[in-house]
């Protein structure tokens, strides 16, 4: 570094550069009187300058600077000489009250003598503290609001779900209690789409109103609730879920679950009419976003025989899958063959990678 010809140069230098500084900065002797201050320092803290030159810290602004937790710092910290960054303290500041400053500091001994001085940077982080204060308080109300939500959210899923095991009992009961053959096949087919309903629900409740649902995880647990629940005793009928990794928002989820589960308790009811121990129902889901295909296929026996599904597009089931498909921007295609049937619900034009046969 180029030496200075004149002290009087250095100490000109030293002393711009503390005048350029924008925050707060002081410089003490080794006994904590001042020896230099930029206006920053004077202006924030309504400091005259005139009366501040050799009066210690501690001293300056009628002991203002008189802080405990300060002075603690400052007697453990300078002797070391090692550099203080991040020190945090409060007091209070004229015209502008209670502060929050940010304290660095560094000493510097003078070459051979036992000298140093200090010097002292200060910086203002009241407005950050309070905006974090806020923010902090923001969370804890949001994540309070959140918290009632769910209460609320598990109350309604409860009532709804005691409201359909109602619905469904009392249509079982009708279903039973009535001779005509055609008014209890309508009851039993009521009783199913409120089945339907439930099994959505039933699993949409254990997501506790989780807004992105995981569609594999989603399709096989309803698949094998719908196997427990309605595939008969005498019959043995397996499901299987194929499902690329995806999330689908919840209000999707719920037509999307309503189209498989129709589906599905239509091809255990009309697909094998007779027991099979190969009989098998295939649901499989394909993403290419934003496009999407759900497949539901059986290997039972088709539009074929007497007792095989029924036309589809004639009944309540083929309405409502129509309908639900059209909330999701989608369309339905069926096909049958003596190898069974397959109902295919395609968002746009998709290419599929899967074999849709069961």
């Amino acid at each position: 570094m180029k030496q200075f010809e004149h002290p009087e140069d250095a100490q000109t230098l030293a002393l711009a550069i503390v005048e350029t500084i924008p925050e707060p900065f002081v410089v003490l002797d080794d006994k904590l009187g001042v020896i230099a201050a930029n206006d920053a320092f004077y202006h924030t803290f309504d400091i005259d300058p005139t009366h501040s030159h050799g009066i210690t810290l501690y001293d300056l602004d009628e002991r203002q600077w008189d802080i405990p937790v300060l002075r603690d710092f400052l007697k453990t910290a300078i002797p070391e000489h090692k550099p203080i960054a991040g020190f945090e303290f409060e007091r209070e500041v004229p015209r502008l009250g209670r502060r929050t400053m940010l304290l660095s500091a560094r000493t510097v001994r003078y070459a051979g003598s036992g000298r140093s001085m200090t010097l002292l940077a200060f910086r203002d982080i009241t407005e950050a503290r309070q905006a974090e204060a806020q923010k902090q308080a923001l969370l804890e109300r949001t994540e309070e609001l959140l918290a009632q939500q769910r209460v609320l959210f598990q109350e309604m899923q409860h009532r709804v779900a005691n409201s359909l095991q109602i619905i469904a009992s009392i249509l079982m009961l009708k279903a039973r209690a009535v001779t005509s053959p055609e008014t209890r096949h309508h009851l039993e087919d009521a009783h199913q789409r409120v089945m339907s309903v439930a099994a959505v629900q039933n699993y949409l409740h254990l997501t506790d109103g989780i807004d992105q649902i995981e569609v594999a995880a989603y399709l096989k647990k309803l698949c094998s609730g719908l196997a427990a629940s309605m595939v008969p005793e005498t019959n043995t009928v397996t499901i299987d879920v194929t499902a690329d990794k995806s999330s689908i928002p919840s209000a999707n989820a719920v037509s999307l679950g309503l189209i498989v589960t129709e589906l599905v308790i239509n091809a255990i009811k009309y697909a094998f009419p007779k027991p099979r121990a190969d009989a098998r129902i295939l649901v499989s889901y394909e993403v290419q976003d934003p496009d999407w295909k759900l497949v539901v296929s059986d290997n039972g026996v088709g539009r074929g025989e007497v007792n095989a599904s029924p036309e589809p597009g004639s009944g309540l089931g083929a309405v409502i899958i129509d309908a639900l498909a059209k909330q999701l921007d989608a369309f339905v295609a069926i096909s049958s063959s003596e190898a069974g049937m397959k109902v295919a619900v395609t968002r746009a034009t998709f290419t599929s990678r899967m074999p849709n046969t069961a």
